[in-house]
């Protein structure tokens, strides 16, 4: 499981037209993907990282002070473009793997007590921030 976290200032995430999560103010956007040998305990451990993550104002987690997550699921996380100019997406796993992790991850950062916005999983997203800082992290487990 990789995830791409980054700190924002505020963020939305819209499918056809209609906004399906979003926060204002200080919190995470993080753009997850999932690959083949993922599985439920990776997600919880996924989950417990992004919620206790430092990388807030001051040192703080998101658990410190209530922040919000927008997680949106995102299989190019596992693209690989490293021979030739187009990438293969062997190592993502496929939708019907994926999204059960993706959303056990959301479900997971809701009982530790996170606000969660989400895009919609497959689907063509627009996704806008205000990268604070900027700061950007990898996550990988």
């Amino acid at each position: 499981m990789r995830a791409v976290v980054q700190r924002a200032a505020g963020a939305s995430v819209t499918v056809e037209g209609r906004v399906t999560g979003s926060f204002d103010g200080p919190g995470l956007v993080v753009l997850l993907g999932v690959t083949h040998d993922d599985t439920p305990d990776k997600a919880r451990k996924m989950a417990a990282k992004l919620w206790g993550l430092r990388i807030l104002d001051g040192e703080k987690s998101a658990s410190d002070i209530g922040a919000p997550l927008l997680v949106i699921s995102q299989f190019t996380l596992y693209g690989d473009a490293r021979k030739g100019r187009r990438p293969t997406w062997i190592a993502a796993a496929p939708g019907p793997v994926a999204e059960p992790l993706v959303d056990a991850v959301v479900a997971e950062l809701r009982a530790l007590g996170a606000e969660v916005g989400t895009g919609e999983f497959g689907a063509d997203m627009k996704v806008a921030l205000v990268n604070d800082g900027p700061i950007t992290l990898i996550v990988e487990l």
